[in-house]
């Protein structure tokens, strides 16, 4: 029983992705090159090939990829060629679904059903050289609906040749597809570059559109400097080929690719950026000019395991085995590419990664000093690094890093500690163990001593005017040295910045941030006033000391923070008086832990109330009032009023800065910091 064939099914089933919308005109460029080829053979000096570009008349318009112009919606394509022609064998192969009449050359006979995927209908004309040399015209029509329909003979046949016009540009592929000459132009080359490279090269080969012609031949010098060492490599008994080419820094597309072929066309494309070490963009050798490395990867297997539509490969990305080149994958292919790449490239790498060093030393020694205390173990860890990377980009990189390079650590840590007995090399694992870990350390803490610069610089924006010569409210500095309506069992140990006031803020048991008196755990009140920061310690045991837990306490300090140059000293807002009156209710209340018990009176405890805030005349008046003395600076005042047994600093905010900057001149230093 004979076998029919639907062609709307076929057609139907054709894979044809809206990312390819140009293969179909690619694969008639492919056959018009290949009829070329059968009727000149390696002598390709009168051979043609022109692709014009057919743009609907209508005033709709489009705008063109990176400019302002605006072109007319693309409806079509024609291809001519003086290739040998349809044949009466070409033209039965071309009525002949899945044909075999150029299986030799890589044809699968489905070219001509993606014409009719992406496009509404074909119409052909063309001439060959009969047996008796004359010349026979033929035309038709092909389409879904019709399939292939002869058309009238055409008269007046001068040469041997074909024109292929795909007519009705479907609007789901249109809208996808190039719009400009120079972008399909460089599609077109792409996709047949391997023509252009073989010996005896392609013909010649033109691109029109309405007034602009572009020569893929003079695209090819152009593109591409020169072709480098041609090589081979072998994985699980098959053969690759790979053609490098060094392609001119100035081309379209400046990232180095691996470009994957089969039956002399581009199947699909993969960037190589960071593949290979030193492999990211621009690349320099003993020649003059940077250049682009790309390759373009062939084999038999290839050629026999593309897929019908010739956008992938019928090959596993990983193999299913863990054995080695015992089954073909894109992976292990991959793999043989970047190791015969790096051979190749050898020169221009290290060139490449000398560049991407500098380029790390330069950024950790201005900007990010955590890292240089593991930049050596960074580097055994071959980052790759590209020289024009950004430095938020880079801070990013070196960070993943460094995380990998921690979690690598606390696994060898585990396997050398909850191991049994010590085996051979346990001194040596455990000497590299401990050296990685200080370096890391070392790492986090000049993190921290960056970290602290960073808030010095911030604080000094907020302590001056600003574009609009305005001072910044005291909610900024507020949240800067600790973060408001919060306490310390909400919050990070790290997230305030009290340290900037005194360093022996950062060892507090209780802290609080504008959280009213009756919220605050550790005391009874029920006032709702609130302080801008209260903090209490317990006085030392060597047990439980941070758990809130113990008595009596060993202090009390509260914080009051005004806004920059704001004159509120000597009337209702007096910070003195807030200070003092925030003092008292804390002395007065029915003081509880956070559990509930109830805690000593602390008449006698110390406290330490500062206030920060510029000293203007008013708070200066209120200051000699409470019989505090000027510092040494004249920047605050300082005292002990016994009444309430409290110690009272006024700092003036360029003070602040001043002192928390001192205290830590020698560590910003050490890192590289600038230290004002």
């Amino acid at each position: 029983m004979a076998l029919t064939t639907s062609l709307p099914g076929r057609v139907r089933n054709t894979s044809l992705p809206k990312s390819h919308a140009l293969l179909p005109l690619l694969e008639a460029v492919v056959n018009g090159i290949q009829a070329i080829g059968m009727r000149f053979g390696d002598d390709l000096g009168e051979a043609v090939l022109t692709v014009t570009i057919d743009r609907s008349g209508q005033e709709q318009l489009e705008l063109a990829l990176g400019g302002n112009s605006a072109l007319k919606p693309i409806v079509g394509f024609t291809v001519r060629d003086n290739g040998i022609g349809f044949s009466p064998e070409n033209m039965r192969s071309f009525e002949t679904l899945d044909s075999e009449h150029k299986a030799k050359l890589g044809c699968r006979g489905v070219g001509r059903l993606l014409w009719l995927k992406a496009f509404d209908k074909v119409a052909v004309t063309s001439v060959y050289e009969a047996e008796q040399g004359e010349l026979v015209p033929l035309q038709f029509g092909f389409s879904i609906d019709n399939g292939v329909e002869p058309g009238d003979t055409p008269t007046g046949a001068h040469d041997v040749g074909s024109t292929i016009h795909l007519d009705g540009f479907k609007d789901q592929y249109q809208t996808s597809a190039p719009k400009t000459a120079k972008t399909i132009a460089r599609e077109i080359f792409e996709h047949c570059v391997w023509y252009f490279l073989r010996p005896g090269g392609a013909p010649h080969v033109t691109v029109v559109d309405e007034g602009e012609t572009i020569s893929l031949t003079e695209m090819m010098e152009e593109y591409a400097f020169s072709d480098l060492p041609r090589s081979t490599f072998d994985f699980a008994d098959q053969r690759f080929e790979m053609l490098s080419l060094r392609l001119r820094s100035s081309t379209r597309n400046p990232t180095p690719r691996l470009y994957w072929c089969a039956a002399n066309r581009v199947v699909f494309d993969e960037s190589l950026v960071g593949k290979i070490r030193g492999l990211h963009g621009k690349l320099t050798d003993d020649k003059p000019g940077a250049f682009t490395y790309v390759c373009y990867l062939s084999s038999p297997y290839l050629d026999t395991h593309v897929r019908a539509d010739r956008t992938a490969f019928d090959i596993v990305e990983r193999p299913a085995s863990t054995v080695l080149g015992t089954e073909i994958s894109l992976e292990g292919i991959r793999a043989g590419v970047l190791a015969e790449a790096e051979k190749i490239l050898e020169g221009s790498l290290e060139i490449a990664r000398q560049e991407a060093k500098a380029r790390v030393n330069e950024f950790v020694s201005k900007k990010a000093p955590r890292y240089r205390p593991v930049l050596a173990r960074l580097e055994t860890l071959e980052v790759t690094v590209d020289p024009a990377m950004r430095d938020n980009d880079l801070e990013l990189l070196l960070h993943r890093n460094l995380q990998k390079l921690e979690a690598e650590t606390i696994a060898t840590g585990q396997q050398i500690f909850t191991g049994s007995a010590p085996t051979e090399g346990y001194q040596e694992r455990l000497d590299q163990y401990v050296a990685a870990i200080t370096d890391i350390n070392q790492s986090d803490l000049a993190a921290y001593v960056a970290r602290r610069r960073a808030i010095l610089d911030t604080l000094a924006r907020y302590i001056t005017v600003d574009e609009h010569g305005r001072y910044s409210r005291e909610e900024r500095i507020h949240s800067l040295l600790m973060p408001m309506r919060k306490d310390s069992n909400e919050i990070a140990t790290d997230a305030a910045n009290l340290w900037i006031l005194d360093e022996r803020l950062a060892f507090h048991d209780y802290l609080a941030s504008d959280v009213t008196l009756r919220r605050m755990p550790i005391t009874g009140s029920n006032s709702t006033r609130e302080p801008d920061l209260l903090a209490t310690r317990l006085l030392d045991t060597p047990m439980l000391a941070a758990q809130g837990d113990k008595f009596p306490l060993a202090s009390i300090v509260i914080v009051e923070i005004k806004r920059p140059m704001r004159a509120d000293g000597g009337d209702s807002n007096d910070p003195l008086d807030q200070c003092i009156d925030y003092l008292q209710r804390i002395r007065e209340g029915k003081i509880r832990t956070v559990g509930g018990r109830p805690i000593p009176a602390s008449d006698h405890c110390p406290a330490f109330c500062y206030i920060l805030a510029d000293i203007t005349p008013k708070l200066t008046k209120a200051c000699k009032m409470a019989g505090l003395n000027l510092t040494s600076d004249g920047m605050g005042y300082f005292g002990f009023i016994d009444a309430y047994k409290a110690y009272v600093e006024v700092v003036s905010f360029d003070r602040l800065l001043n002192a928390a900057t001192e205290r830590n001149h020698a560590f910003f230093t050490k890192l590289g910091l600038p230290a004002t």
